[in-house]
């Protein structure tokens, strides 16, 4: 399992991040050389909770292995892991991420807002995508409590891990999963009430996707809704336990985007545009999929459809009616999570 809780994030009167990765020479920072480029670049990234281990131990150290052998450049990597919701926030608050790579476009569109993104982010080959996944879940060795649909999770007696769509862009996925498959193929009124019956089997709300699925390998709950790379990384590959994909549910598109406003009050823009790309190559997509994220990139879906399972009824945030739509069902004040929370 990764590293549990904030990563790098550090409040010292002015909130900061603490680096991570290799450094040459014990310089630091954005020294320059004899020659007057810069011979090392600090580039802050920020990122949700269960990216973590992808990113400190496989997708930085080979940017900067690739940065250092085309430009002779050293790339120290500054990082903040959180809930992918509250690292939205923080971003938009002022904390200073060049990159931020999160949950969903909601979590992209509170950083735009805040005017620090000034480009479409969308406006490129993936439409701003680095990642894709889907909602799944986890249940225990063997599966037990014979789950193998959303509604097996509303039965008595079952413990489900879900974390809180307050905090968590994975929790959007995940309730978006429960309620539309349901809608889907069923009505309103029988999604309400599926999505309630669930949520009933729920002990704690968790802040984030990562603290869910910790509760769950930590030995609670009978059942954990999440990404299916979390629940392929958390169980490695089903040894620990069982996934099960259920055959309606979402696909999941994490977008990723470089922050206009910091990188050009750090001097960060062309390694930052540089790593952000080089996240969408065949290089780095291979990497991600080694960690059970599914590729945004043409070149690599014949090899995706052979590594992952394909469900039946794969929806969209773009079938849905976009994100407005979706926040507007169900989280606004009187959206029906809310309307289940308060009568649980």
């Amino acid at each position: 399992m990764k590293k549990s809780g904030l990563v790098g994030l550090v409040v010292l009167g002015a909130v900061g991040l603490v680096g991570c990765g290799a450094q040459t020479s014990g310089t630091s920072g954005n020294s320059s050389s004899t020659s007057g480029a810069p011979k090392t670049v600090t580039l802050n990234v920020g990122s949700y909770s269960v990216t973590q281990d992808v990113y400190e131990n496989k997708l930085f150290p080979a940017f900067a292995k690739y940065w250092k052998d085309k430009t002779g450049q050293t790339v120290v990597f500054k990082a903040s892991f959180q809930a992918s919701g509250s690292e939205a926030q923080a971003i938009a608050s002022g904390l200073p991420v060049d990159v931020a790579a999160l949950s969903s476009e909601t979590d992209m569109d509170k950083i735009q807002q805040a005017g620090l993104i000034t480009h479409n982010w969308q406006d490129t080959p993936t439409h701003g995508m680095v990642t894709d996944s889907v909602v799944a879940i986890g249940v225990r060795k063997g599966n037990p409590k014979h789950i193998e649909t959303w509604s097996d999770l509303a039965k008595p007696g079952v413990v489900v891990d879900l974390p809180n769509p307050s905090t968590s862009g994975g929790a959007k996925w995940d309730i978006n999963a429960l309620y539309y498959a349901a809608l889907r193929h069923g009505n309103a009124a029988s999604a309400k009430t599926l999505l309630s019956d669930i949520l009933k089997n729920v002990q704690v709300l968790d802040k984030s996707g990562e603290a869910s699925m910790t509760t769950f390998t930590n030995g609670t709950g009978d059942a954990v809704v999440s990404y299916e790379n979390e629940i392929l990384e958390a169980s490695d590959n089903g040894k620990k336990f069982t996934e099960v994909l259920p055959s309606s549910t979402m696909l999941i598109e994490n977008p990723i985007a470089v922050v206009d406003k910091n990188v050009d009050a750090d001097g960060t823009r062309q390694v930052a545009t540089a790593f952000v790309n080089w996240l969408e190559s065949p290089t780095a997509q291979k990497i991600f999929m080694q960690d059970g994220f599914r590729p945004v990139i043409p070149q690599l879906q014949a090899q995706a459809k052979q590594q992952f399972k394909t469900p039946a009824d794969l929806f969209t945030v773009k079938e849905l009616g976009g994100w407005s739509t979706i926040n507007k069902t169900l989280y606004s004040t009187n959206g029906i999570w809310n309307q289940v929370l308060e009568s649980k």
